[in-house]
């Protein structure tokens, strides 16, 4: 495990005013030179959200800049798919290796670019690492040949193989800076493409440092490119270029990319926006389930796409269960510290401190009660907010229906399970949601009856994200496409249908009158449905 990069400048000086930070300068030039730019190209300063202080300045690439990444891409990519999937797979795992090696450093960056905790910056280590491991391991399962039912039994041998589709766009967001912009490009990359990757200005250091580390474990010069600007120019470059297209950000944003897709006739994945529900059953294990409560509403202080915003709490046991929560979320330690040891973290940015704000503002000031939280924080950084608990939210009330992608939850009582299946169902959205219960074979039947493309049962959302050979994604307005399994990767690839026809022909043969074939072949068709053959 390597020292850590990153370091205040000054001994801290006394709370509440936390000291500044820095990335060495040494560093930040190495990382600007990943970025495929101009040679005296703009630059956008890397600002921590923990302080508002400066981190460094990174070059700004251009539609130039872009074209010219796709062109390099596609040269690398021709030689990279040519690799055994076993060659590709020890990438990987060395990547794995050197992930875990210098988790300190990427802690540092994922908590200064993005403002969360530590032990949350952790689950991104984690995360990467376990993805890494499942695709190197079962890689050669997910592409290998699979012989397929062919259209006569014997006579027709039919494969089906997997190609690589060529060059994927990623535009990545900044809430996971190590895990989103490295766990989409492992699958694909694996499956033979080459990939050019637009991180988001707010989370830049923490995915350069991770190409770093690919370069270091083995991938090809110029496989992964790397661009940086802003998402109506640079990113959109990166989409409308691409072989496939991989997008992670707002509902609103990703129709514009399912769109220009579509007309492009090219495949696509997006993982949008979520208004999440956690059902605490009337026989679930409370202080277990308020725990975790705290765990997947805060996580990040909020802002993760299958966090929990809304809690769905039997009435039977609701008020214990209130309690149980809100005594917890009162007791959070916030703090800008790099640290172990914080609860909560800080909000990315004044616009989404002022998108808090205006939800908690509205919901008061329509009657709904703040039970914990409910103000900024200013005296600790910037863009702090308490962790915030309401109750009576109603319909008319921005966050009963709106991502608040922040702090905030809200608590609706109700008189029985199905009134809870209904209340979670409530909702443009379905990425994820929870279920607290005793009783897991009505866990699972609960979990089935929700419209969203993970629910976990007696856990928040770290169950079905972790579990890497099962698919992850949204239904509805919450996305199209899925992460994990072997869907997460065969997305990368184009199916093809080999089928071999031995000794006679689907025809009739010479000689033969086609009546007299039509009804041979009838018969054979109907002594295939005898003997279950598919």
């Amino acid at each position: 495990m390597t020292d850590s990069l990153v370091a205040p400048t000054a001994p801290a000086a006394p709370k509440p005013s936390p000291a500044p930070y820095v990335v060495p300068a040494g560093l930040a030039d190495r990382l600007a030179r990943r970025v495929v730019a101009p040679a005296r190209a703009e630059t956008q300063a890397c600002v921590t959200p923990l302080t508002g202080g400066h981190l460094a300045d990174l070059p700004v690439s251009t539609i130039d800049s872009v074209d010219h990444a796709y062109r390099t891409a596609r040269e690398a990519q021709t030689r990279w798919a040519a690799q055994p999937v076993a060659d590709r797979a020890k990438v990987l795992l060395r990547l794995h290796d050197l992930v875990l090696r210098h988790r300190d450093e990427l802690l540092d960056l994922i908590q200064l670019e993005s403002g969360k905790t530590r032990r949350q910056a952790f689950e991104e280590v984690m995360d990467v690492a376990g993805v890494c491991r499942h695709y190197a391991r079962k890689a050669d399962d997910y592409l290998k040949p699979r012989k397929r039912l062919g259209a006569l039994p014997v006579l027709t041998q039919t494969v089906e193989l997997r190609h690589p589709k060529g060059v994927v766009g990623v535009v990545a967001p900044w809430n996971y800076p190590l895990s989103m912009s490295v766990t989409d490009l492992i699958p694909a990359i694996l499956a033979g493409n080459a990939v050019v990757v637009r991180p988001d200005e707010k989370s830049a250091l923490t995915a350069l440092r991770s190409f770093e580390l690919l370069d270091q474990a083995g991938v090809p010069e110029g496989l992964v490119q790397v661009v940086l600007g802003d998402g109506p120019t640079v990113g959109k470059a990166v989409l409308d270029r691409a072989d496939y297209v991989m997008f992670t950000g707002s509902t609103k944003t990703g129709r514009g990319v399912a769109r220009d897709a579509g007309e492009r006739l090219v495949g696509a994945s997006l993982e949008l926006g979520g208004k999440n529900p956690m059902y605490v059953a009337a026989d679930a294990n409370l202080k277990a389930a308020a725990d975790a409560a705290v765990r997947s509403v805060f996580s990040s202080a909020g802002q993760l796409c299958i966090s929990i915003e809304r809690l769905i709490v039997h009435e039977a046991v609701a008020d214990e269960f209130t309690a149980l929560f809100v005594k917890r979320v009162r007791s959070m330690k916030i703090g800008p510290e790099l640290g172990w040891g914080n609860d909560m973290g800080s909000l990315i940015s004044q616009q989404q401190l002022d998108t808090v704000v205006a939800h908690v503002e509205d919901a008061r000031s329509k009657g709904a009660t703040v039970l914990a939280g409910g103000r900024a924080r200013p005296e600790i950084g910037p863009y702090f907010y308490e962790p915030t608990v309401l109750e009576g939210v109603t319909a008319v009330m921005k966050c009963r229906d709106e991502e608040t992608f922040g702090p905030l939850v809200s608590i609706y009582r109700v008189a029985t399970d199905d009134e809870a299946v209904e209340l979670a169902n409530d909702t443009t959205y379905g990425l994820n949601a929870s279920v607290f219960t005793r009783d897991t074979a009505r866990g699972r039947a609960l979990a089935a009856r929700i419209k969203a493309g993970t629910v976990n049962v007696n856990e928040g959302y770290a169950a079905a994200w972790g579990s890497n050979g099962a698919p992850m994604g949204g239904m509805r307005q919450s996305g199209l496409g899925r992460r994990h399994g072997a869907e997460g990767i065969h997305k990368y690839t184009e199916a093809q249908t080999v089928a071999v026809q031995h000794l006679v022909p689907i025809a009739p043969p010479k000689g033969v009158p086609e009546k007299a074939w039509a009804g041979a072949m009838a018969l054979g068709l109907k002594a295939m449905k005898a003997g279950r053959i598919s």
